[in-house]
């Protein structure tokens, strides 16, 4: 570099300088000139006062022109100390060398080839801060093709590493605390490309007091190398890995005891590194090369593979670990070849279960347990809920829905009541579906009940081995007009078999619209009825709410109105007010209330567009006092009374009648 214009210059600062950097950035270097820009361009640039950042960049012995540029901007930025040592073969001397000379309170370890977000390192240090943090993760995010590695989306003052996602990235790009690193003795595995950080992370996480998750914010940038020369994607002697990460296991073997917990923690090591290199770099030896890496894996598989981590393993690793611990070496070359090739293909569904389309399913020649190819319980219904609305008295619900991999066969909308289900089925192609629901005929014919539903969608893939087992259109539960297969429950629907998966129905935005508002609607021989719909609270699933007497969720929420006079004691009064789906023969009719009396006024009601409508009345006289205005509508059987609010749209609207002169009352 000729210059300095490749560095962003420290900002201006105030007031007295720190004794002490709160964070101390290690960035282990090698052959990374190219990305350093980038990389310790985001710890310049970071909104954290510069004085309070330490940065310790150790180049491990780069062949490029890594040591030159870090040089360069070690003289444009006091607080950057560059370290050139001899190459040693991985991230962990380096990081260790950092650790060695750091003194910030906190430590931030950053690849050389990723980088930063602006504000990581001031939310980093500000959490720890406030909770007393010993471990503070931040948001990662991937970038160039490099995916992340778990998504934290929820901030938390302390997790659990049992009970969280935190445990599922051991790599060493967080915020420590440097006193709770030197209290246990924590460093990095040295001359290693893959894992030096997996006993590092692990130790760390099982001893931290207190370990934070900042989400808010994207706080590491995880970068793919545009030359795939990231150490995870390198071919490796996978022989000696496994053996090392036998070692690593052992360790954590040595920390928590055998039981649910560990079982937790190796679900994260089989998915990661047990049976991670058993697929493109296996298939790609030979016989022997092949031999070697299953006996180097099968201590592992026997060793830590028990029922509960085999069952929280997906199919195609199941399988894996079945094959490697079984000797099974014919097997598991066909089975990786399925997950590379185009196969496994779509699930068999087989009396009511899902199963992987592996090879050797229930092949007499090749028994291997149906319990490992089965994902029934695995997969969850995608579902989007993207329209809400009511045309006349019938709710239209638009939406899509499917279960991944398997598609859609049926799917029905489900209204839940104090443990009763009614049914209504949706028409349904290309993932997408539409359902009406009239509260009229929506119980086999009948009226809904009055009270509260719960909206949910049901999808089910079937057996096409069977015919699917329920009729079309709206239905009970609990009936059923076709002939009654023998030994069924009289009147109970026959199942379908299929994979059936149900979610409640959230709408996309939680604001509440008009088609949320409380609304008329006809209710069969019943008569017109109160409907609303609304969101529960917190999770905002979608409720059906059918009230007569419309006490939960009243008509007219924007009613309100103004009352004049004139200097001859006449009245003016008028009122607006939303009315979805009031009929056109509904009586509106402008009324007085005091707390014995009511007085019915003369009413003239304009209705304009969007269920708008309008009343006028004027009021020549009557009984002295003060009178709260009301609306009274009446529709069929259903009466309200709604009371109209001042134009501030808070307090009662009242009118004042004065007495007249040389009258009595």
């Amino acid at each position: 570099m000729s210059d300095n214009s490749d560095h962003p210059a420290t900002g201006a600062h105030t007031g007295p300088a720190p004794t002490a950097p709160a964070v101390t950035v290690i960035v282990p270097v090698h052959n990374t000139r190219r990305y350093l820009d980038r990389s310790l361009g985001s710890v310049f640039t970071q909104t954290l006062d510069q004085r309070r950042i330490e940065i310790i960049a150790v180049d491990d012995g780069s062949t490029d022109d890594s040591a030159a540029w870090l040089e360069e901007a070690a003289r444009a930025h006091p607080n950057l100390t560059v370290v050139r040592q001899p190459a040693s073969g991985g991230a962990g001397r380096p990081r260790n060398v950092g650790l060695d000379r750091a003194t910030g309170e906190y430590v931030f370890f950053l690849d050389s080839d990723d980088h930063l977000g602006t504000e990581a390192l001031d939310r980093l240090v500000r959490t720890a801060e406030e909770h007393g943090s010993d471990i503070v993760y931040g948001r990662i995010v991937g970038a160039g093709g490099r995916g992340a590695p778990v998504d934290l989306r929820t901030s938390s003052a302390r997790v659990s590493v049992f009970d969280s996602p935190v445990y599922w990235t051991l790599a060493a790009y967080k915020l420590f605390r440097r006193s709770f690193i030197e209290e246990h003795r924590l460093r990095f595995v040295e001359g290693r490309l893959l894992g030096e950080d997996l006993p590092f992370g692990i130790a760390a996480l099982l001893r931290a007091g207190t370990v934070s998750v900042h989400a808010d914010y994207d706080c590491y940038y995880l970068h793919g190398r545009e030359d795939d020369s990231n150490a995870s994607r390198q071919d490796l002697d996978w022989p000696e890995y496994l053996g090392y990460i036998g070692t690593v296991l052992d360790g954590l073997a040595a920390e928590v005891p055998p039981g649910p917990d560990r079982d937790k923690l190796l679900v994260r090591h089989f998915h990661g590194e047990i049976l991670m290199p058993f697929a493109a770099a296996y298939l790609a030896r030979d016989e022997t090369g092949r031999r070697a890496m299953a006996d180097a894996a099968r201590p592992l598989v026997e060793r830590y593979l028990t029922d509960g981590v085999l069952a929280a393993l997906p199919p195609r690793l199941r399988l894996r670990a079945h094959c490697l611990r079984a000797g099974l070496d014919t097997e598991l070359a066909a089975i990786l070849r399925a997950d590379t090739g185009t196969e496994p293909g779509p699930p068999r569904i087989t009396e009511g279960r899902a199963y992987a389309a592996y090879p050797y399913f229930r092949d007499a020649d090749h028994p291997i347990p149906d319990a490992l190819y089965d994902l029934t319980d695995r997969i969850g219904i995608q579902q989007r809920l993207t329209g809400v609305a009511w045309v006349g008295g019938v709710l239209h619900l638009h939406g899509t829905a499917t279960l991944p991999t398997l598609g859609a066969d049926t799917v029905d909308i489900l209204l839940r009541r104090s443990g009763a289900q009614l049914t209504v089925r949706a028409d349904h192609a290309d993932g997408r579906w539409h359902a009406a629901l009239d509260p009229a005929t929506a119980a086999g014919g009948e009226p809904l009940a009055d009270g509260i539903w719960g909206l949910k969608v049901a999808v089910t893939a079937l057996d096409h081995g069977a015919p699917p087992a329920t009729p079309a259109g709206p239905r009970s539960e609990t009936s059923d007009e076709r002939p009654e297969a023998p030994g069924r429950r009289p009147g109970a629907r026959p199942e379908a078999s299929g994979v059936r998966r149900e979610a409640w129905l959230c709408p996309e935005t939680g604001e509440e619209g008009t088609d949320l508002a409380p609304r008329i609607i006809s209710h069969g021989p019943e008569g017109p009825t109160v409907a609303a719909l609304f969101l529960s609270t917190p999770h905002g699933h979608l409720h059906l709410d059918l009230d007569h007497d419309g006490a939960r969720r009243p008509l007219g929420a924007d009613l309100h109105g103004s009352a004049t006079r004139t200097r001859l004691g006449r009245a003016t009064l008028a009122a607006g007010l939303t009315l979805p789906g009031c009929p056109a023969d509904a009586d509106l009719q402008l009324i007085l209330r005091d707390a014995t009396r009511t007085v019915a006024l003369r009413t003239t009601v304009e209705r304009a567009a969007g269920d708008r409508y309008r009343a006028h009345s004027r009021f020549r006289g009557g009984p002295p006092g003060t009178w709260r205005v009301a609306l009274r509508l009446t529709v069929g059987a259903l009466r309200r009374e709604l009371p109209v609010r001042a134009p501030d749209g808070r307090t009662p609207l009242t009118l004042t009648v004065p007495r007249r002169p040389g009258r009595r009352g």
